[in-house]
């Protein structure tokens, strides 16, 4: 790859991602690459004025933090079709990240320049929050995509958490999911809030969507996966207590009204992932994340 400009995205508050970054400055001055860089702290309409004031669209992404940072950069960069490669810089499980180690021996420009990485494509999720009414005349009020998944909570200010929620999957009426909340996953978001309430690891190559409810009242409700060319409608139900509050990927986006329904299919565009040939492997990745121990019987014997 043959790199002329680099945006760095550094994790905000963070001193250690700040030095890293300036590090980085210095190792891509010295390759006579240009680079900008910003703090991870951003709104989508500062990254778009960037992007038009800049004489040109960055080669690269180099995202210094954790998986939140990434999500954020992602998020906010998924439309403008730009590779990122994110270093865990300062994170603590790093499931989107390469290793620091790739970094500090400036190893990380070879390999990109000798094209020793893969491009991983990400597929994205897509939520349109619309008014109920006929389908056909529907008003989308807003639109949001997300890497990992959305999820539908109680708002804080409620007396009690529990809530309501009707799901339909391609026009079906499938089930009303009465407990804490429920989260619609991709697989690369399946390690994250997903895995937490207990929904399935799947690998991120495989084209699905998770229905996982957070706490549900019936042990009936379990968490699905079903192929990421649904449609899938989440609506609150009246007889529910409160409104219930869209996140995604870990952030507030607005209060899901009675009178609102939301559609989640599969985004339109990938986020595209540079991936080092010689980073550690998804299954080696859960093996040390998630502290998997093996077989054990095959472990020598302490003397």
């Amino acid at each position: 790859m043959k790199l002329s400009l680099v945006l760095i995205v550094y994790r905000s508050n963070s001193s250690i991602a700040l030095e890293a970054a300036k590090f980085c400055e210095e190792v891509l001055k010295s390759k006579n690459i240009r680079s900008n860089r910003i703090e991870s702290d951003f709104h989508k309409d500062e990254i778009e004025k960037y992007l038009y004031n800049s004489e040109s669209q960055p080669d690269i992404g180099l995202v210094l933090g954790g998986d939140g940072t990434f999500l954020k950069c992602a998020n906010a960069l998924g439309d403008y079709d730009i590779p990122l490669l994110s270093i865990n810089i300062g994170g603590n499980l790093g499931f989107l990240t390469q290793e620091k180690d790739f970094l500090f021996d400036k190893s990380f420009i070879e390999i990109l320049e000798n094209e020793e990485y893969i491009i991983d494509l990400r597929n994205r999720l897509n939520c349109n929050v619309c008014v109920s009414g006929t389908r056909s005349e529907k008003k989308i009020i807003k639109s949001y995509d997300a890497l990992n998944d959305f999820y539908f909570k109680s708002v804080e200010e409620d007396i009690s958490p529990t809530n309501q929620i009707q799901i339909e999957i391609n026009n079906e009426k499938v089930n009303e999911y009465k407990g804490d909340g429920l989260i619609i996953s991709s697989s690369t978001g399946s390690t994250a809030y997903s895995m937490a309430a207990g929904g399935p690891i799947v690998h991120p190559s495989v084209d699905a969507m998770i229905i996982n409810p957070i706490c549900p009242m019936s042990l009936a409700s379990r968490p699905i996966v079903i192929p990421n060319t649904s449609k899938v409608i989440i609506k609150p139900i009246n007889k529910s207590q409160g409104e219930i509050k869209l996140w995604r990927d870990g952030s507030k986006c607005m209060t899901i009204k009675e009178t609102y329904y939301c559609e989640i299919k599969k985004g339109k565009s990938p986020c595209k992932i540079i991936r080092f040939k010689k980073s550690t492997s998804y299954y080696n990745t859960l093996i040390k994340k998630l502290d998997w121990k093996g077989d054990l019987s095959l472990k020598s014997p302490k003397n």
